[in-house]
């Protein structure tokens, strides 16, 4: 009888969790804008200049090649995959999943380096696949209120990308197919011989879950520019042109 095995993905979303929650503890948030007063001596006026407030504009900007670089080093080599893999692949090895690793030392790398694997294909074929059909799958957070309605926008954003200058909504062929591009390449490239498609579909499955509550995440657990998580997807922190745009 075929075993079940214990599937890491999930694990990699607590971890990233807890990584961006004590990021966020770290985090140095910029002081309030404050109203200056500029006085006129010649006609006894005074006029009130008052600056935006230190909200997060959400105004598309088009992240450039530079961006997209740093984000895409951070995602694949940063802090949150390294600290994912090493928690799922403890778990794994308490574990014994899969039993064929074994344990020890070299079983436990074994199981770190698998869940980094499949994490570090899931991001390049993300951002690869993202630029050739010059889409951005960067997160950005919702200009709408309500938890409800933030929460359907970061659940979409899972299946959908930006495109264009205007940043126009697309689905998104590239984060669709990542997730399944990680796992399947496990299953064939260093997985024992007893795992097939189907595991690999299944293991897909839970990584695409991940991935939208990492969104869930960004959108409301963000806590200002000079934060850990804004670092993630840098133009959550960006301003546009105009304060007070709404969708």
């Amino acid at each position: 009888m075929k075993m079940r095995r214990f599937t890491p993905e999930p694990l990699i979303l607590m971890a990233t969790m807890i990584a961006i929650i004590i990021g966020m503890t770290l985090a140095v948030d910029p002081a309030p804008a404050q109203a200056q007063s500029l006085i006129d001596s010649v006609d006894s006026s005074s006029t009130v200049v008052s600056t935006p407030s230190a909200q997060p504009d959400l105004t598309y900007v088009r992240p450039t090649a530079k961006i997209k670089l740093r984000n895409y080093l951070f995602d694949t080599f940063g802090p949150y995959p390294i600290v994912g893999a090493g928690f799922a692949g403890a778990i794994n090895q308490g574990k014994n999943s899969p039993p064929e690793w074994k344990q020890g030392a070299a079983a436990y790398s074994q199981r770190f380096g698998s869940t980094f694997g499949i994490a570090g294909v899931t991001t390049t074929t993300r951002y690869a696949l993202a630029q050739a059909f010059k889409e951005d799958t960067l997160y950005y957070r919702c200009e709408c209120k309500g938890v409800f309605p933030r929460f359907r926008h970061a659940l979409v954003s899972t299946f959908t990308s930006r495109r264009g200058q205007d940043g126009h909504r697309v689905f998104s062929f590239p984060a669709l197919v990542s997730p399944y591009a990680g796992t399947m390449t496990a299953v064939y490239a260093w997985y024992p011989s007893r795992y097939d498609a189907k595991d690999g579909f299944r293991m897909g499955n839970y990584s695409l879950l991940g991935y939208a509550a990492g969104n869930v995440a960004l959108e409301f657990l963000y806590s200002g520019p000079h934060s850990w998580l804004s670092r993630m997807h840098l133009n959550n922190s960006r301003r546009g042109p105009s304060a007070s745009s709404q969708p």
